[in-house]
């Protein structure tokens, strides 16, 4: 899962979990109906601040807020790339 992109300072590069396709009752969700997912995984990590290590590590599941970060194309898979802040929790 080697990507060549290196976050900068407490950066952090995420891989966006798939959408829900179904409920728990069985429907299935349209396309346009679907949210953005607010978990990933770890994929590439910055080396931190001067005064804060970055805690996260790659191959962490993540939650993050739903208008987190930015949206990067890399070899033809989608990426989010966000502040250390920006995630909420490691799962």
């Amino acid at each position: 899962m080697s990507v060549n992109v290196k976050p900068l300072a407490d950066r952090v590069l995420v891989e966006a979990s798939a959408a829900e396709e179904k409920t728990a009752f069985g429907i299935i969700i349209p396309d346009t109906a679907k949210e953005k997912p607010q978990k990933g995984i770890v994929v590439a990590v910055g080396p931190g601040k001067k005064d804060e290590p970055v805690t996260v590590k790659v191959g962490d599941n993540v939650l993050y807020g739903k208008y987190s970060g930015t949206e990067l194309t890399v070899e033809g898979k989608e990426y989010l790339i966000m502040r250390e802040s920006d995630i909420f929790a490691i799962v």
